[in-house]
């Protein structure tokens, strides 16, 4: 008996040259969201964000780049690393937040989609070649895994490009210390169906949204400073309110995703988490493994590369596997038949996990 097995064959990043760190961030003056001044010291402030997210720098793009630039990037690093041609690839999905930015503006332009810009910038010629974008949050690169899963089990694709990318350092307020956490990145997968005697791949998924008044967790405002311009408008979110969300939801769609598949919970290699918050990512994949009554070794089950590359939203799940994989995130390593779990969690609100059979 044969499976069509939905695999992951190339992997490929982009992670932007340029260091932004935190002590450059001492002497910026911060408002609350009721436009009160910050008056605690800025080392104060840094040293308190660092001890809350674990995030000791960020990568931010060059001033000529953009989201589609540095996609295309990581995309050009997928193709060569699963070694096809581009033109047998069926679907190109990008999933981001903001489009391709300018410096110096907030306005988001996806206008073509960013995908097509993608296709043009690969000089894909197929016209079968069909190219477009998700807006998920956080967990878009995800969702669009499991997009390309369900069009490959239907035979209605067999290769797919999906990429998640974002430059947030154009849409933060540096008013807001939640700018802190935001970075730029971009990272890409080929997504294959494979025949195989083995069931390997995706073996199963959860998703699931909440919209009533959690929809406003993450969204887009007037900055922090009292004299700013309400028609200037960055990306903003109410930190306490998704924490908490995170933790008491994620760990439920987690586990259910691997009811869904079959698996030993204990068999689980690697939990490859949305790099959002240190402590939260911690806390998410203590209350997952307590669901099974287990204590997991956090080193050995949790990669992190968020300490030296922020939150960087869609990126961050490709990239720290396209790390892993290539081996540049010692000690972690992924060999062919380890089980891994995907999850992540992001405006909407919305949060999806995948069963994964390397």
């Amino acid at each position: 008996m044969k499976y069509l097995n939905t695999m992951i064959t190339g992997t490929g990043s982009y992670i932007p040259s340029k260091r932004i760190q935190n002590s450059q961030f001492t002497k910026q003056t911060f408002f609350d969201k009721d436009h009160l001044r910050i008056e605690s010291p800025g080392d104060e402030v840094v040293s308190k964000f660092r001890d809350i997210t674990g995030i000791a720098e960020r990568r931010w793009v060059e001033e000529e780049q953009t989201t589609s630039h540095i996609a295309a990037i990581a995309a050009e690093r997928a193709i060569e690393s699963a070694g096809i041609d581009p033109e047998i690839i069926d679907q190109i999905i990008v999933s981001h937040n903001f489009g391709d930015v300018i410096q110096g503006t907030t306005q988001t332009d996806m206008l073509p989609s960013i995908a097509s810009r993608v296709k043009h910038s690969l000089n894909i010629k197929n016209p079968a070649c069909i190219p477009y974008d998700i807006i998920f949050g956080c967990p878009g690169w995800l969702q669009g895994v499991i997009q390309a899963d369900a069009f490959i089990r239907t035979n209605m694709a067999k290769c797919c490009l999906v990429i998640g990318a974002e430059t947030l350092s154009r849409v933060v307020d540096k008013y807001d210390r939640d700018t802190m956490i935001f970075s730029d990145g971009a990272g890409a997968t080929i997504v294959e169906g494979i025949e195989d005697t083995e069931k390997k791949g995706i073996l199963s998924h959860a998703v699931v949204n909440h919209s009533e008044e959690e929809v406003s967790y993450l969204y887009f405002g007037k900055s922090n400073h009292p004299e700013s311009d309400p028609s200037i408008r960055y990306i903003k979110m109410d930190g306490r309110k998704v924490y908490e969300y995170a933790i008491s939801q994620v760990p439920a769609a987690m586990k259910a995703a691997v009811e869904k598949s079959g698996v030993d919970v204990r068999d689980i290699k690697k939990v490859l988490l949305h790099q959002a918050n240190e402590k939260m990512d911690a806390g998410i994949v203590k209350r997952f493994y307590r669901l099974f009554g287990i204590r997991p070794d956090m080193e050995e089950v949790m990669p992190m590369n968020i300490g030296e590359l922020g939150n960087s939203s869609v990126a961050t799940i490709p990239t720290l596997y396209d790390m892993i994989m290539k081996q540049q995130l010692d000690p972690h390593r992924i060999s062919s038949g380890d089980l891994l779990l995907f999850a992540s969690v992001g405006a909407g609100m919305s949060i999806n996990a995948i069963i994964y059979k390397q």
